[in-house]
């Protein structure tokens, strides 16, 4: 075994990885925990610097001799996982560094836009719906939450290495929305049409904010549409993750229906 002791330097290091943004920004390296998350990694064409397992917790074999490959005891992996229950995988991973220009959009391409999102686990569903809905990229604007965050990863499911993910300022995601000629479509209980009523089969960038405080002006001011999703109870908004997720299969519906 190669590492045996949670005192290990190499430990410590994966930690301040795990519990720190300035880390990971500084080493631009990520932490990827889970065999179907490092799967699905590789899958997308993302090589670990470093693959760890424990033999006491992992169950499947993951193996590349080009990879450099560890083992650890339990109470090593269990100092460095951020789960309830691992399974005894953890990759290194450099941190992709995609930008505005690197995306390839298709013919009618499908984005979203996620303004200030908060939560690690917001961010993570978001980013599942957009890779189940094949959408083309998401762009985080003015983020709170870092998108290497080992928590977006998991909750993510992976799909942070599916989905083109850019971080940006909103006015850098507005010149490159323009300049593609992408309709601007903002979700906001504030609105007045509902979002079912709107063509989406167009290019078309859904922008979403924080359930506390919503949209910005800024993108209040420069959407070409505002969309609300009808509540019928006391509350006046959805979770932001369910609320992207509506609209964007109302998108993938309608586009559908028009072939």
């Amino acid at each position: 075994m190669d590492i045996v002791s949670p005192q290990n330097p190499r430990v410590k290091h994966i930690v301040k990885l795990r519990d720190d943004k300035r880390t990971r920004k500084e080493d631009g390296l990520m932490l990827v925990e889970g065999f179907d998350e490092i799967q699905l990694a590789l899958a997308a064409g993302h090589k670990p610097q470093t693959l760890l397992s424990a033999p006491e917790l992992a169950s499947r074999a993951l193996t590349d001799s080009s990879i450099e490959s560890l083992t650890v005891s339990r109470a090593v992996f269990e100092k460095i996982s951020y789960r309830e229950n691992p399974d005894g995988w953890m990759g290194i991973f450099p941190i992709p560094q995609t930008s505005l220009d690197d995306l390839k959009l298709s013919a009618t391409p499908l984005v979203i836009i996620a303004e200030s999102i908060e939560k690690p686990g917001n961010l993570g569903a978001i980013l599942r719906t957009a890779d189940a809905a094949g959408v083309d990229a998401l762009l985080v604007c003015d983020a709170r939450v870092d998108v290497w965050n080992p928590n977006v990863v998991r909750a993510s499911r992976g799909a942070v290495f599916s989905v083109p993910v850019v971080a940006c300022e909103n006015v850098e995601a507005l010149k490159w929305l323009k300049g593609g000629k992408t309709r601007i479509v903002a979700a906001s209980p504030s609105a007045e049409e509902i979002y079912s009523a709107v063509n989406l089969t167009s290019p078309v960038a859904i922008v979403v904010g924080t359930e506390d405080e919503g949209l910005s002006d800024f993108w209040m001011t420069n959407a070409d549409v505002k969309v609300k999703i009808p509540m019928m109870g006391k509350v006046n908004s959805l979770n932001v993750s369910v609320s992207t997720a509506l609209i964007i299969y109302e998108a993938m519906r309608q586009r559908v229906e028009r072939k």
